[in-house]
């Protein structure tokens, strides 16, 4: 029976596992802390069973937390159970008159991507990231469930197996967790790597699965996030010999359609203000060096003039601030190595990542280079002083838009989300563009630079996607479940990867993780009309 929130309650659960033994044992273990994992978790402790948090990181939410408050919903009627209970959740904090600190709630209004606040439904789609925050450790305290933080799993020998099934899981720290069943919620996949389960990284070729708009994406050049005027990509202009400004591929074109291990952009979800109150000016990096973004001034001096495109309004005249143009917060090329990479080899590309961008930010808010207009305006912007206080308020999560990808029973492909085929065994919707960033940033025949991997190709209708896509093939792992990396091919993962629905398959994992348990079953073995049934029963919305 659901609690009511003590203050002591949730430290408690916050700090439930520090005297605990180091080998501990639950139903269901889920490994990650991103949405999915909280909803999986909830989900679990709804049905009866024991369940355990345990992340690598220290806060709760990924993206949902960490600065994508601009929510990318699409349809949201395809969005059910717990996850449209989190935007009703974020609907009920925003009525409250103290939740206004910056602004009143009359006048930011119903902004956004025209479905932001439904006030019938009563759920709200953008948010501030410290909200949200809130509500995945108000919902852990609630239903008790422990979490233990900062645990990384040991990902050599971490994972103890028999046969097919995980036995346990091993951290850094030589804490143990001996489950049934096992979720990983991470971005990156690590668990069900280090437990055998076969992956894909980068993207396929559109032969592979009769697809389109996977691979190489030569040809393709959506003006917003691309150079729309001759830029030239070489240190002494006009000069190959001189050597390509930095962030430019050397490699060739490639052909249209190919295959290749390259992976979505990443970049940080910065919360930003104009408030002189709560706004903390760009700070300049340590290793800042102007001459780094040579690129983004030629940009400039080509007349474009789109930097705050992507500047999105959420409450208390705060920002939600993405990527927007082709020399933009994305640091292009520069994330291949990241979802194999150790975890020594990962905190270095996640500080390349961070000097990159705050680099970016001081460079357009000083640089006498950059045109006043624009330098005059971003120099009104700074940091919120009021969200992530601990990290000197810039975002703790980087958005990994794409790591490994399971090669599980089902895979999710763009014939998926372009309604071309049904599902048999559906557990969730999807609905929103089939969205890639790019990939890498290249020198074309002419001699200009051009980016390459954007693809923004909208389904017309919500589309539901496998039961299978979450599981593992059962010659590899028999009791995991996977609603983050899950299977799919690259391009269809580019519409999937959006934290509702992230949230919807975190909880129809655990529902399935539940229901196995209760049957004795491996997971790819659990009646679907079963399993339905209860996904309908709590909510859920599958086809």
């Amino acid at each position: 029976m659901r609690k009511s929130i003590f203050i002591s309650l949730f430290f408690a659960a916050i700090f439930l596992c520090g005297g605990c033994s180091s080998t501990q044992e639950y139903d269901i273990v889920i490994y990650g802390g991103t949405s999915a994992a909280v909803t999986a978790a909830v989900q679990a402790k709804r049905m009866g069973k024991s369940v355990v948090i345990v992340s690598p990181d220290k806060h709760l939410g990924g993206m949902t937390g960490s600065g994508l408050g601009y929510t990318d919903s699409g349809n949201v009627g395809s969005i059910g159970g717990l996850s449209r209970e989190f935007y009703h959740r974020v609907y009920l904090e925003y009525q409250k008159d103290e939740t206004w600190r910056w602004e009143k709630m009359g006048d930011y209004g119903n902004r956004g991507q025209g479905t932001k606040a439904i006030h019938d439904d009563q759920t709200m789609w953008i948010f501030e990231p410290h909200i949200a925050e809130g509500i995945f450790e108000n919902w852990v305290a609630e239903w008790e469930i422990p979490v233990v933080r900062e645990a990384y799993l040991d990902r050599e020998h971490g994972v103890k197996k028999e046969n097919t099934r995980i036995i346990s899981i091993k951290t850094l720290d030589r804490k143990t967790f001996i489950g049934k069943m096992f979720i990983d919620a991470t971005y990156e996949g690590d668990l069900l790597a280090a437990a055998g389960v076969s992956y894909y990284v980068g993207r396929e070729a559109n032969a592979q699965y009769d697809e389109t708009w996977n691979g190489n994406q030569l040809g393709v050049k959506h003006q917003y996030h691309n150079f729309t005027m001759p830029v030239d990509p070489y240190k002494t202009p006009g000069d190959s010999k001189s050597g390509l400004l930095k962030y430019i591929d050397n490699g060739s074109e490639g052909k249209r359609g190919e295959g290749d291990a390259r992976i979505q952009a990443y970049c940080y979800r910065t919360c930003l203000t104009k408030i002189p109150e709560n706004r903390v000016p760009f700070p300049k990096p340590d290793n800042y060096n102007a001459d780094d973004y040579e690129l983004l001034r030629r940009v400039f001096e080509s007349g474009w003039r789109e930097t705050f495109n992507k500047f999105d309004v959420i409450p208390n005249r705060k920002t939600d601030t993405n990527n927007h143009g082709p020399v933009s917060s994305d640091f292009i090329g520069m994330n291949y190595d990241y979802p194999d990479a150790t975890y020594e080899k990962r905190r270095e590309i996640l500080k390349q990542h961070r000097d990159y961008q705050m680099g970016w930010y001081y460079y357009i808010a000083n640089d006498l280079q950059v045109p006043s207009d624009v330098r005059d305006s971003m120099s009104l912007w700074g940091f919120a002083k009021d969200e992530f206080a601990d990290n000197g308020h810039f975002p703790h999560q980087i958005y990994v838009r794409e790591a490994r990808r399971m090669m599980g029973e089902y895979v999710t492909t763009e014939h998926e989300c372009l309604g071309r085929r049904q599902p048999p065994h559906p557990v969730g919707m999807g609905s929103y563009t089939l969205d890639s960033h790019n990939v890498r940033r290249f020198v074309t025949q002419n001699g200009l630079v051009q980016n390459e991997g954007d693809v923004q190709v909208r389904p017309m209708n919500p589309y539901s996607i496998d039961y299978g896509s979450l599981t593992p093939k059962a010659s590899e792992c028999t009791n995991l479940l996977v609603p983050v990396c899950l299977s799919s091919s690259h391009i269809a993962y580019g519409s999937i990867r959006m934290e509702p629905v992230f949230m919807l398959l975190g909880q129809s994992a655990a529902t399935a993780a539940a229901l196995s348990i209760v049957d004795n079953v491996d997971v790819q073995q659990l009646d679907y009309i079963k399993l339905r049934k209860q996904l309908v029963a709590d909510g859920q919305r599958l086809d």
